[in-house]
């Protein structure tokens, strides 16, 4: 499964978007910045850096124009400079995001993408917080550090995970979605358009002119990337996730499960868990 790219010069601007800088020395080139703690939603802003956010535990949403995207455990979310977006934390997470100057980062991907970073990547981001980004001075040190880093994460940046959700502003698709991620476990395409007020006809044309894929699509796909985040909770049990995101049997979850994560449900699970207990 692949997502077209979208450019961030492209992408139209929210109203109450603004500019977060992350500096206050213009000399510091690169460093990071970690988060703990509970974000309900954050405004739209933008950064003059780019920024690749790393979820240590818990599971982060991130919006731009151009879809929503899951951050799950293990994986990090590359936000190139300039690119309107804002952040959902539905449960408490630590998030560890290093950001560069532009011109570190040797790379064509200039839209939002969700890349599975490798050990290595992994443990200089969470090995970096000795440098934040908002310090005083720079060093040597420092600046060998994290052209290291650039580079590496420009490769990773050639590897893209499919966990990406349309956004529409057509006021009837957008219906439909809000009601099909409300009713996950049990929806159907009758159930939608008696509730939002429309014909199976025109849902069937209308939505994938609006987000690109089927509605059928998009269930499957909301499924998975609840069940994700579902699975990185400490409590959760596969049987659990699978029921309560509409899956009629615990075989069918784990298939479609492994297409798009590359691993069992289990196997994710303990990973998750792992990694919040970290």
């Amino acid at each position: 499964m692949s997502v077209a790219a979208i450019m961030a010069k492209d992408l139209p601007r929210p109203a109450n978007w603004g500019q977060v800088a992350m500096r206050v020395e213009s000399s510091v080139r690169a460093g990071t910045f970690q988060f703990q703690g509970s974000v309900t939603d954050s405004s739209w802003h933008t950064h003059d850096l780019h920024q690749i956010e790393y979820a240590v535990a818990g599971t982060v949403e991130v919006e731009t124009t151009g879809g929503r995207y899951l951050l799950p455990p293990q994986q990090a979310a590359w936000i190139p400079a300039g690119l309107e977006h804002r952040t959902r934390i539905p449960c408490s997470v630590r998030t560890v995001s290093v950001f560069f100057a532009p011109d570190l980062v040797t790379t064509h991907r200039n839209a939002m993408r969700i890349v599975a970073v490798t050990p290595v990547v992994r443990e200089m981001i969470r090995h970096g917080v000795r440098w934040p980004i908002n310090r005083s001075t720079t060093d040597h040190q420092a600046d060998a550090y994290f052209a290291a880093l650039a580079g590496l994460v420009a490769d990773c940046l050639e590897y893209e995970a499919p966990l990406r959700l349309p956004v529409t502003d057509d006021p009837l698709i957008a219906a439909v979605i809000e009601y099909t991620d409300h009713n996950l476990s049990d929806v159907t395409i009758d159930g939608v358009c008696r509730n939002v007020g429309t014909s199976d006809r025109t849902l069937r044309r209308r939505f994938p002119a609006e987000t690109g894929i089927s509605w059928r699509t998009y269930v499957q796909q909301a499924r998975l990337l609840r069940a994700m985040a579902m699975l990185a909770e400490p409590e959760s049990t596969v049987l659990h996730v699978a029921t309560t995101v509409g899956f009629d049997s615990l075989s069918a979850f784990s298939r479609a499960f492994a297409r798009i994560a590359g691993e069992t449900p289990s196997a994710y699970r303990r990973r998750a868990r792992d990694m919040h207990e970290d």
